[in-house]
């Protein structure tokens, strides 16, 4: 009798053992605040920290509450960053590439000119070295990295005047900023790194003559169509842009494994939200713009020429001093040449057939 009370009772500890973390999990009350680069206007940035909150708190019960605040009300757009990594926050929505200023190898985690497509940097980070690569530049900065979000390729922006050769973009002041001002800076452009908010104003007082930010959509909630004519694409600068879920990693090593997996699925959900919202919100948008009348233009072969060996020079300028980049970039250059062979096969000449089979019933 005492041989079967202590089998059972050694049961019952081993099972008490092996639900207690979760129960404790579960039963932990967290609250966390998230800075946002992005203005609640822009609602398809916006959104995917919300759908991240939201999905979080349904998964938990209520129990992980995570309160967003927009651009500017806590932490500024570019600042966000820091403030993960200080503890000023403990979550922050942003895009590397603003980080240009404190190392351009934080581009690679957002897109560099004549990059990756969205689902080529998602191959990138899941099946190649990408996340890896990332988690360990912004380990260095005491932050846990998640990607969140994806633009897919953007425009190449609005513009007062036409743009038929490289020297039409000689003295343009045109918001841009990081690594794509740097290389529009070698066409003679004068680059104005404003946040979205800024835009209208500058383009509409004369203070900018052009501006890129993202896409139809976008462009179309900042007005931008009311005070430029031609809008000129591709935006070779976002082949994609991913955006990324930022966490202080004290923080992050505090939470409860259950919360740390549904909060990593909520940002998967989320990033794969965003690129779908763009593709369905963009086409409209762009089809709305030229029954207004703006002209449509595209780029002409030697501007995407010149721009790319600009792009690749300043790459080699980087990897030369830059040991962390020098890294990132050589892995990247492998992984994207993979990728180009293989898309070139099947993706594009699908494309080049079939797109240009719109209207045609």
């Amino acid at each position: 009798m005492k041989r079967r009370e202590f089998i059972r009772n050694a049961i019952i500890g081993l099972g008490t053992t092996a639900v207690a973390a979760p129960v404790l999990a579960q039963s932990q009350q967290i609250k966390w605040r998230l800075a946002s680069s992005f203005p609640k206007g822009l609602d398809t940035f916006f959104g995917a920290a919300e759908t991240v909150a939201k999905r979080v708190a349904v998964a938990t019960g209520g129990k992980f509450q995570i309160q967003i605040f927009a651009a500017g009300e806590i932490i500024s757009s570019s600042a966000v960053l820091d403030a993960v990594k200080d503890g000023k926050v403990e979550m922050g929505h942003s895009a590397g590439s603003y980080y240009f200023g404190k190392d351009p190898t934080f581009t690679f985690d957002t897109g560099i000119p004549f990059g990756l497509t969205n689902r080529q940097q998602d191959a990138w980070y899941r099946f190649g070295n990408g996340l890896k690569l990332m988690r360990e530049l912004y380990g260095e900065q005491n932050v846990h990295n998640i990607p969140c979000g994806n633009t897919g390729a953007q425009m190449g922006g609005w513009y007062r005047k036409e743009i038929n050769t490289p020297d039409d973009f000689k003295g343009l002041k045109m918001r841009c900023g990081g690594f794509p001002g740097r290389v529009l800076s070698k066409f003679g452009v004068v680059p104005q790194p404003l946040p979205a908010s800024e835009i209208y104003s500058a383009l509409e007082k004369g203070t900018l003559d052009a501006a890129e930010w993202v896409g139809p959509y976008d462009d179309q909630r900042l007005g931008l169509n009311r005070v430029c004519k031609f809008y000129y694409y591709p935006g070779w600068w976002d082949g994609s842009a991913q955006i990324s879920i930022y966490i202080n990693s004290k923080k992050w090593a505090e939470l409860p494994l259950e919360y740390q997996a549904i909060l990593e699925m909520a940002c998967a959900d989320a990033h794969v939200e965003m690129m779908a919202a763009y593709d369905a919100k963009n086409a409209v948008a762009l089809k709305q713009f030229l029954e207004s009348g703006t002209q449509l233009r595209v780029f002409s072969e030697e501007i995407m020429d010149v721009a790319y060996k600009f792009t690749k020079e300043l790459c080699e300028e980087f990897a030369a001093k830059n040991p962390k980049f020098k890294k990132v970039y050589e892995d990247f250059q492998q992984f994207r040449d993979g990728q180009f062979q293989w898309f070139r096969v099947a993706e594009l000449a699908f494309q080049n057939y079939a797109f240009t089979k719109v209207g045609t019933r």
